[in-house]
């Protein structure tokens, strides 16, 4: 099977893809993607009274770029995203009551955890479109049931919750929901300028010429899914960490996938920005009408996917880049000199 080379350059390097995948995102830039939200939300916590607001907003930042490494480089959308979630929940949760290391162990733990069962779940990507998405919410469903099976309370805790209040501290799992967006953030950043983000964009767009051009597809897509999962579990496992005492229901619960999976899009997935912004913003109207007036919180959450459907397909990253297309257009069609024909009389003389 050919190889895909680039041309030398006279240097010596090779040019193509990479470089032009590389230079759309300056170091600036790159530091600013990844800086920003964790100082934004620092910030936050000093003026905003609410830090569990803050922290659930960090979780659901993480968990739609973690929607993003699979679906926006990908194109695979996983609907039992969830089920990383509760296992990474459960990962740091167990280790810390049977292995009684700290808590910020038990998160190395939780990521763990999700890899692993992401790994055992990878024959799933065998299967495409609706097939996978359907696939992977059946196996997440799968493991709750397991989780949260009386017989296996000894060891789970079964349906009765888990209770973590001796590791309680708001603080440290606070800057640890910090960290996790800088980590999240300089993940998607990588994938944008790295040889890898290119190989998964090429399989996104057409797996069979990606292989041609000798892109290992089965390989590029599993390490996708396991970065993808390993995000979730990370997320998971702050979650249980601030929360301290929750039910398996908490954690798998689809909803956690649904909001995930519509902030990505609203952001707009296969960029940097797109996904956190997604979720601050429909997060924060979630927080200020859902919860209140849930009756009008489903009106408004109804018409922002309509209107995401039909108007904003590219999210708001793609509206982004629509207005800075047409701004340009726009300028340069102001420098262009018309030679507009003159009137016959009206001329000198």
């Amino acid at each position: 099977m050919p190889k895909l080379t680039w041309p030398r350059r006279a240097d010596g390097r090779a040019s193509g893809a990479t470089d032009s995948v590389v230079g759309r995102i300056s170091k600036p830039a790159s530091a600013a993607a990844i800086l920003v939200p964790v100082v934004g939300f620092a910030v936050a916590n000093i003026f905003y009274p609410n830090q569990q607001e803050l922290v659930m907003m960090m979780v659901y930042v993480v968990m739609a770029q973690g929607i993003n490494v699979m679906y926006g480089f990908t194109g695979y959308l996983p609907f039992g995203y969830f089920g990383f979630f509760g296992v990474g929940a459960y990962g740091l949760s167990l280790s810390v009551i049977y292995l009684h290391v700290p808590a910020e162990v038990g998160l190395l733990c939780a990521i763990v955890a999700a890899v692993v069962v992401a790994a055992i779940m990878s024959p799933l990507l065998r299967l495409e479109g609706v097939y996978f998405a359907i696939s992977s919410l059946a196996a997440a469903y799968a493991i709750y049931v397991v989780i949260s099976n009386p017989a296996l309370t000894p060891i789970t805790k079964g349906p009765y919750g888990i209770n973590l209040i001796v590791i309680y501290n708001s603080t440290a799992s606070f800057i640890a929901a910090l960290a996790l967006v800088g980590v999240a953030m300089a993940v998607v950043v990588y994938l944008r300028v790295s040889r890898f983000g290119l190989a998964l964009r090429a399989i996104r767009s057409d797996p069979v010429s990606a292989e041609y051009a000798g892109i290992m597809v089965v390989q590029e897509r599993a390490r996708a899914w396991l970065v993808s999962a390993a995000l979730a579990g990370a997320a998971g496992g702050v979650f249980a960490w601030y929360t301290s005492t929750f039910y398996p229901s908490a954690v798998f619960d689809i909803s956690v996938s649904i909001f995930a999976i519509v902030f990505a899009l609203f952001g707009g997935v296969g960029t940097v920005w797109g996904p956190a912004l997604g979720a601050v913003l429909l997060f924060g109207i979630y927080n200020t009408v859902g919860i209140s007036q849930p009756q009008y919180f489903q009106l408004i959450y109804g018409i922002l996917i309509v209107l995401l459907v039909l108007f904003l397909p590219g999210g708001l990253a793609g509206l982004a880049r629509a207005l800075v297309a047409g701004s340009n257009r726009l300028r340069s069609g102001r420098g262009k000199i018309t030679n507009l024909p003159v009137a016959p009389g009206t001329g000198d003389g």
